[in-house]
């Protein structure tokens, strides 16, 4: 049995020197995982280090050119400032009547035009007739009792004069004479009374004729009817504040040579704006039309509510197509300058467009970074024009098509190192 057992222990595996091994061998590969993982690591985020762009991230612009240009002294053609405003009638007016009275004829249309003096409606007449008629009857009686005042002052002046010689001579009393003079001097003011009632008749036929020559309403200049107020059977009352069938006038007349743009500019660009300065106005009906203006005035007051001066701006051209109170545009453009000693004119360089966050504005100048080929920017002073929605206008200082930094303008310098970045990625960044 004991040589059994121990031919049986012989023929067991021994484990104890493999569970060691086998310890020993897991942890190298640990090690050597780690290691891997360590290495991978390092090497990556040297990589991202390294492909990291340095410089200042900005985005990018392109300067465009725009229609119109602009000389380096500033010759007309490129606008140097906007403004929104409407279109007005320097002369307009609501026609009525200078009494009340009821219509019976009304002779306009909107969109009629009229002449100056035209007849434009007629009101009832019929008691100014009649007061008419009754001023001159007056007048007739007026006259007639002048008449019999002449006639008793004639023929009591030469009585008076012959008792005057009678008395003088001493043949009558001084009884009768007296009496012949006051004859004469009654004879005589009841001539000059009638001689101004006569002057009063005739005046109060002339009210009479005026009164009713209001009754017809006249253009008081020529224009177009734009608007109809009054219907034949209301009542006009001028001093009413109208309601119901009555109203306050007849029409409204407008002189269509009169129109002219009222634009509200900032206090802060006023300086850019003259009396005869050239413009150019867009209505807002049709904006791609161009309509030659000036400048007529600058309103020399400020709206302190709006930090605003008021603007008037007169067409060169007329047409029908401009209309009172439609919204428009202006641009108000630069001015030649004098030739040069060669009398050659000043060499005309094309206005561009850029991102109003392109430009650092200090007044009728700015700032701008032109963008390198070797990832550099440099600092350009320009002159500037009208910012409007479309972008920031460069007059001159800036060619079409350079490429300009948009954003981050505040940490760049003059030679300063950038990088290009999209606005995702410049958000991205800055989360």
């Amino acid at each position: 049995m004991d040589d059994k057992n121990t031919l049986l222990n012989q023929l067991r595996i021994d484990r104890t020197n493999d569970d060691v091994s086998d310890d020993g061998s897991t942890r190298r590969w640990i090690l050597i995982g780690v290691s891997i993982v360590l290495v991978l690591a390092l090497g990556i985020g040297g990589w991202w280090i390294l492909s990291k762009p340095s410089g200042v991230a900005v985005q990018a612009a392109v300067a465009k050119e725009v229609g119109g240009t602009a000389n380096a002294g500033g010759s007309a053609g490129a606008s140097m400032l906007d403004a929104s405003g409407y279109i007005i009638a320097r002369r307009q007016a609501t026609v009525a009547s200078k009494t009340i009275g009821r219509v019976v004829e009304v002779a306009i249309e909107e969109g009629q035009r009229v002449e100056k003096d035209q007849i434009i409606a007629r009101l009832d007449d019929s008691n100014y007739r009649a007061a008419l008629e009754q001023s001159r009857a007056n007048l007739a009686q007026a006259e007639a009792s002048l008449r019999a005042a002449q006639i008793a002052y004639d023929d009591a002046k030469p009585i008076f004069q012959r008792n005057e010689q009678q008395m003088k001579a001493g043949v009558i009393s001084a009884q009768t004479f007296d009496s012949a003079r006051a004859s004469f001097n009654a004879a005589e003011a009841d001539l000059a009374v009638r001689t101004r009632g006569v002057a009063l008749a005739r005046a109060g036929v002339q009210v009479a004729q005026r009164n009713l020559d209001d009754m017809v309403v006249r253009a008081p200049f020529a224009g177009v009817i734009t608007v109809k107020a009054a219907q034949v059977g209301e009542t006009i009352a001028p001093s009413s504040a109208g309601g119901g069938y009555t109203r306050t006038g007849i029409g409204t007349i407008v002189d269509m040579d009169s129109l002219e743009v009222e634009v509200d500019v900032s206090e802060n660009f006023i300086n850019r704006v003259h009396a005869g300065q050239p413009s150019t106005v867009k209505l807002n009906a049709y904006p791609d039309w161009e309509i030659p203006a000036s400048v007529v005035a600058v309103i020399p007051t400020a709206d302190r509510s709006k930090a605003t001066v008021k603007v008037r701006v007169g067409f060169k051209e007329r047409d029908a197509r401009i209309l009172p109170d439609m919204g428009a545009r202006v641009s108000f453009l630069s001015e030649g300058s004098p030739k040069d000693a060669n009398n050659a004119a000043p060499a005309s360089v094309a206005a561009v467009l850029v991102p109003p966050d392109a430009v650092q504005a200090n007044g009728e100048t700015g700032t701008v970074y032109v963008i390198t080929s070797n990832d550099t920017v440099e600092r350009r002073v320009v002159r500037l024009g009208a910012r409007t929605t479309d972008g920031q206008l460069i007059l001159s200082g800036l060619p079409g098509g350079a490429r300009v930094a948009a954003s981050n303008l505040a940490a760049l310098s003059d030679g300063a190192k950038i990088h290009v970045v999209t606005q995702e990625d410049q958000q991205g960044e800055g989360s």
